[in-house]
């Protein structure tokens, strides 16, 4: 074929090209069962941005007709705000999620750019449903937190659930059936769980030392697994502060001397609800909702009231480092001295005189932590000591931890595991004592080793987040591993030892590379102050892959200097060697996805979540 014969061909293959584009896009236009929108611009991005703004004109337009909005609720600054308004706005955060399943159509290429973008009807009304579905998902995990007294989970839950039911085209018509089975009409509802929870929280003061001030907060008469608050500090309210297990301690202002202390329990969670882009949407376009019972005035009890307080305080302090099905160590006293000569060293920020209870690695560990925040041990903890491959591991010590640029305070329960030198070779921030018991009380067919072993687990992979252990990160993940934060597409098989685990439906969208998750992860270190993890809600299974190796589903919640988000966390790891695991796969999803193991519908404690079978 000659050069000219060449191009005339390629030229005349082009024609019939746009040909058929320019016959597609007319067809699609004059099909009722689609709607588009058209952009132009100096490149293919700008047009393929007005096109897309274009649709999402339209979208709101045409399904405008089916909303029922309560305009009192609007927030839309200063004036009165209509109807058309106040819908246009709302069906807008929908478009935003609707434009994800849009196809587009490169008319012509820059710098005179046209592009054609469409979507089907249907895969509207697909996210309409999908809302709907999102607010059932937070109704069934504010339910189970709630059980489990992680009121800060559960508190959460509700009010972004009830913030995104406002956005639903019939508010009033939504029901939902609880977990006993009842159908609840949700805008009656929620609001009716969010006061109960709040009225069922009490906060006592247990010490109060110079500023410095021990809260025990208990719900429905136990300490709470887990609550967020801010308090009145003298002439502000604070930052947010975490208790964990009934323990929280805050500092008031020099010099400030109260009869009582405001406490403002949190509810709303607006810096995390920035992760998901249609719930900030959301949030701005409607007035927050207030509940009163959330702020409750804390009075300085006399000395005999406070004994008492401080009396379950100091319970709550002793009661964290109690594991059952694990095996206790016979005569802890060596190992209590060295914890004890720790705790002293702590106290009076003496840290180097301890050093030698420590390996080297150890004692990076320790310095590491007490630098973590501004460390303080709360209470007088009871030690205890178990046994676990050959290392003895001492739970636990409670401490509180706050940081000069920070916006949260945390209360973290402290664990030291001892080498067969008697050597402390590891520090971790433990897990809350309702995630321990989780695992520690499953039914399952376990040796108090494996139980031990997953707790370990989970406890060195946070804390490797929170003092930014990137190398030992960087040992605990298979060189192979498959690392996914994102949503369900059809990925090819690989080839390799992961093989097996690649097989089926999984993320393509963020997938990355061992490589690359390592250097985001530097960067991130690099940039945040304080990074701290916490997990609840698991979900364990040991898995058919050979030997100790085990599937882990687990709620995550990530806090750091600057940013914040909550989802759901999966790990396929090889424990066959707890104190060098494996990671084979790690996932990360923000929310349930209903095409994600979706049999058994809701009552599948796997639904819209990765799990080992996915792999």
């Amino acid at each position: 074929m000659t050069f000219i014969r060449r191009i005339s061909f390629i030229f005349f293959a082009l024609l019939t090209m746009a040909s058929a584009f320019a016959q597609d896009v007319d067809a699609i236009k004059a099909d009722p069962e689609y709607l588009w929108g058209e952009g132009f611009g100096q490149s293919d991005a700008a047009a393929k941005q007005a096109a897309l703004a274009d649709l999402t004109t339209k979208i709101s337009v045409s399904v405008s007709s089916e909303f029922s909005i309560d305009e009192q609720e609007v927030n839309m600054g200063t004036g009165d705000v209509d109807s058309k308004t106040a819908i246009e706005s709302v069906v807008k955060t929908y478009s935003g999620a609707t434009l994800t399943n849009t196809q587009t159509v490169i008319i012509s290429r820059e710098p005179n750019a046209h592009v054609f973008a469409y979507i089907k009807r249907t895969e509207i009304e697909k996210v309409f449903k999908g809302r709907e579905d999102r607010i059932f998902s937070y109704m069934r995990s504010a339910e189970k937190a709630e059980k489990e007294g992680r009121i800060d989970d559960a508190l959460r839950n509700y009010y972004w659930g009830f913030t995104l039911l406002k956005s639903l085209q019939h508010p009033n018509e939504c029901r939902y059936k609880d977990t006993e089975r009842q159908e609840q009409v949700l805008t009656v509802w929620i609001p009716e769980q969010i006061n109960s929870i709040l009225g069922s929280l009490k906060t006592d003061i247990a010490n109060f030392e110079d500023e410095t001030v021990q809260l025990l907060i208990n719900y429905k008469g136990k300490p709470v697994t887990s609550v967020d608050f801010r308090f009145m500090d003298g002439q502000n309210f604070s930052n947010i502060c975490s208790a964990k297990d009934g323990m929280a301690e805050i500092e008031l202002r020099p010099g400030a001397t109260p009869d009582r202390i405001q406490v403002k329990y949190e509810f709303e969670y607006m810096g995390q609800s920035r992760q998901d882009k249609e719930l900030e949407q959301v949030m701005k376009i409607f007035h927050g909702t207030p509940f009163s019972k959330a702020t409750t005035s804390v009075n300085l009890g006399k000395k005999k009231e406070m004994k008492a307080v401080q009396q379950q305080f100091q319970t709550a302090a002793a009661s964290v480092g109690t594991a059952t099905h694990a095996v206790k160590v016979e005569k802890p006293d060596e190992y209590a001295a060295a914890v004890q000569a720790i705790m002293e060293a702590i106290k009076k920020k003496q840290y180097a005189n301890v050093k030698p209870y420590f390996t080297e690695e150890g004692f990076q560990m320790f310095d590491a932590l007490v630098h973590y925040g501004d460390a303080r041990i709360l209470g007088s903890p009871q030690l205890n000591f178990y046994q676990l491959q050959g290392r003895t591991i001492c739970r636990s010590l409670p401490m509180s931890f706050s940081f000069k640029n920070n916006k949260r305070k945390f209360t973290e329960d402290v664990t030291f595991t001892f080498n067969d030198q008697k050597k402390i070779e590891s520090v971790a921030f433990g897990l809350s004592k309702a995630a321990r018991d989780a695992v520690f009380e499953k039914q399952a067919p376990w040796s108090d080793d494996v139980r031990m072993s997953i707790v370990t687990f989970l406890e060195n992979y946070k804390t490797a987040f929170a003092l930014k252990r990137l190398d030992y990160i960087r040992s605990i993940f298979d060189d192979n591993a498959i690392i996914i934060v994102g949503h369900v597409t059809k990925a090819a098989p690989k080839s390799g030892e992961n093989a097996r685990y690649a097989n089926s439906d999984i993320v393509k969208y963020n997938r990355m590379d061992k490589n690359t998750y390592l250097a985001n992860l530097e960067k991130c270190f690099k940039s945040q102050e304080f990074i701290n993890i916490r997990f609840s809600d698991s979900e364990i299974s040991r898995m058919g892959v050979g030997g100790d190796t085990y599937g882990i589903q687990i709620h995550q919640d990530y806090y750091s200097t600057s940013y914040g988000d909550t989802g759901y966390l999966f790990v396929l790891v090889d424990l066959n060697d707890v104190f060098q695991p494996c990671i084979k796969v790690r996932t990360w999803q923000p929310e349930r996805d209903p095409n994600l193991n979706a049999n058994g519908g809701w009552d599948n404690p796997h639904y819209g979540l990765y799990w080992g079978g996915n792999f």
